[in-house]
């Protein structure tokens, strides 16, 4: 099982996501790259480090639907029953987005795509550091980095690289949209 990182780099991390800044991050397939999901300029230095469009949007992990609510317009039955049964684990959801969130974390959609991981490295992480942008580590249309030495070298300083280990998973999380149940990925 993944550990935390000590205490005082988990300090470094809270600093690090208040002024703007990314970190990367084991997940349940690859490292992610993240920063907090309401700093605009933390999406920019993310969008510009993978080198994606900013109209494709981003997903916020979390650790639990509770931390992801204030992103999220209110949810209806049959959206809160779809959290309940794919979470935690690798689906993320599409769900309507609040009015406070970015468009360059939403994209060009009027909707949000979320995940209440399973991955207990990165749930733990969460649940101190509160929930993440989660894109994968790596430069738009390049393969995902798999460890953080990968990171390390691809990234440098601009990044803060969290030791950690990956999950199991192979593939990437399972897109839905919750509003048609049509799987998008």
């Amino acid at each position: 099982m993944s550990r935390l990182p000590p205490a005082a780099f988990l300090r470094r991390a809270q600093h690090h996501l208040r002024q703007a800044g990314v970190i990367a991050y084991a997940t349940e397939s690859c490292f992610g790259l993240g920063c907090h999901p309401l700093s605009a300029k933390g999406l920019k230095r993310v969008i510009a480090y993978k080198g994606r469009p900013n109209h494709k949007g981003m997903i916020v992990v979390a650790a639990s639907l509770a931390q992801l609510r204030p992103l999220l317009a209110p949810l209806s039955v049959d959206a809160e029953a779809m959290c309940q049964r794919y979470w935690p684990g690798p689906y993320t959801l599409l769900l309507p987005a609040a009015k406070r969130v970015l468009p360059l974390l939403r994209g060009r959609h009027r909707t949000l795509a979320v995940r209440v991981t399973a991955h207990p490295f990165t749930q733990r992480l969460c649940q101190a550091l509160g929930p993440l942008v989660s894109t994968s580590a790596n430069r738009a249309g390049q393969r995902s980095l798999r460890s953080a030495a990968a990171c390390q070298r691809q990234f440098g300083k601009q990044v803060l690289t969290l030791p950690g280990q990956i999950g199991k998973r192979r593939k990437p999380s399972t897109i839905i949209d919750v509003q048609t149940g049509r799987v998008l990925r």
